[in-house]
């Protein structure tokens, strides 16, 4: 008797375009949400476009955070919890979308994203990722409601927050490969539908990469659209598998001995370049990754993320440390093969 199931949650709605800011309130509706909206969102973003989503509304509260952690998710429940919110509406990049992310599951009501910059895929992901002292946490809650994208914002966001989420989807390439690999050897739970999916979206990006350049709205169109599949290839697998392997690793570990150092995104763009190598040896697709990455203007080397090269080495070796995730890293690589590595690609 077949008796397999699967609960797979995805945004109801995606909203992306030149404009489309001022038509949230109209997203929202489509949702049918009872209760007032609470907005939470970060000074960058509540100056650049906070009175355009509270304009929309009537009876919004808001709270504006400076950074991301578990005291802010706590702030944000007990503020929405006084206002009485149904629903939390998170403008911003990361901080306040991991953030809303996290409270809203404590608070058991929805949210919808409204992303300010194209940095990384937990715009639509069900995964929040928060810092605690030097490590960070990914945990598991429901993606938004609905994601509200405007491109014409979206292009106007740093450079470098953008090529920190193309380089976030690119290292989908070896996050996949060392899925596969899990599946074969330690039996892990495999999607072929989300693995393709997320493939595919860095395919694109890697295809794209001439076309990405600073200021142009198509652009922002083109990575906001990679973020959103990537983000829903998870959501399809019930994991962050399809856009984390070992490359997140050495992000993470990154994280803990050099915390503060560089973008997330570059710093697993960094790390996909170096898998890639473990996974395929010196002809393998490591080149492309580089390019690609280059091309848009993103880091490709320990100097350009502003990390020595003894901590990209200490990273690498001690990266399978992090979790209990079978990668490409096994139980760990020498010091030796690692310095072949980043050698070789450049990296160090």
């Amino acid at each position: 008797m077949f008796d397999k199931s699967t609960w797979i949650k995805l945004p109801r709605s995606v909203l992306q375009g030149h404009g489309v800011l001022d038509d949230l309130s109209a997203a929202v509706d489509e949702l049918y949400l009872s209760g007032n909206p609470f907005l939470v969102t970060s000074p960058s973003p509540n100056r650049i476009a906070g009175d355009r989503v509270r304009e929309q509304f009537d009876d919004i509260d808001s709270v504006s955070l400076d950074r991301a952690s578990f005291e802010s998710v706590e702030r944000v429940v007990d503020a929405a919890r006084e206002a009485d919110a149904g629903y939390l509406i998170a403008l911003g990049g990361g901080k306040p979308i991991d953030v809303a992310k996290m409270a809203s599951d404590r608070l058991d009501c929805g949210f919808i994203s409204v992303p300010t910059a194209a940095s990384h895929d937990g715009i639509v992901s069900g995964r929040s990722s928060i810092p605690e002292g030097d490590t960070r946490h990914s945990v598991a809650a429901d993606p938004p409601l609905a994601v509200v994208a405007d491109t014409e914002l979206l292009a106007e966001a740093p450079w470098e927050l953008t090529t920190a989420g193309c380089a976030d989807i690119i290292s989908n390439y070896t996050a996949v490969k060392d899925w596969e690999l899990a599946h074969r050897l330690k039996n892990v739970e495999y999607s072929e539908y989300a693995g393709a999916l997320s493939q595919m979206t860095a395919e694109m990006l890697v295809g794209s990469a001439d076309s990405i350049k600073p200021g142009l709205e198509e652009s922002a169109w083109i990575v906001t659209k990679a973020l959103v599949s990537s983000g829903v290839a998870m959501s399809i697998a019930g994991s962050s598998r399809p856009a984390s392997g070992a490359e997140h690793l050495f992000s993470h570990q990154l994280d803990r001995i050099a915390p503060g150092s560089a973008l997330h995104g570059h710093q697993v763009g960094v790390g996909s370049i170096m898998t890639e190598y473990f996974h395929s040896g010196a002809r393998g697709e490591w080149t492309d990754i580089r390019d690609a990455l280059s091309t848009m203007g993103a880091p490709t080397t320990a100097d350009e993320l502003g990390i020595d090269d003894e901590t990209i080495i200490e990273a690498l070796t001690t990266a399978h440390e992090i979790r209990d995730r079978y990668t490409i890293l096994g139980n760990g690589v020498s010091e030796e093969a690692a310095i072949e590595a980043a050698t070789i690609t450049g990296v160090i």
